[in-house]
C-alpha cells in the first residue's frame, strides 16, 4: 500500500522489459527461429544495460 506511488527505479522498469522479452524468446522459440534469435540478442543488449547500471 505504501509502495503504490513510488516511481520504479530505471533497473526495475529494465528487469520488467527483459521478462517480457524472454517470455516472447520462449514462445517463438518453438514456431519461428529466426524472429527467436532476434528477441534473443535484444533480450541480451537488455541484460547488458541492466548489469552495468548496476556496477555503477
Amino acid at each position: 500500500m505504501f509502495g503504490l506511488f513510488k516511481s520504479k527505479s530505471e533497473i526495475e522498469k529494465l528487469q520488467k522489459q527483459y521478462e517480457v522479452i524472454m517470455k516472447d524468446w520462449h514462445r517463438l522459440s518453438t514456431t519461428d527461429r529466426k524472429a527467436s534469435d532476434l528477441k534473443y540478442a535484444e533480450g541480451q543488449k537488455i541484460a547488458d544495460k541492466i548489469e552495468s547500471l548496476q556496477n555503477n
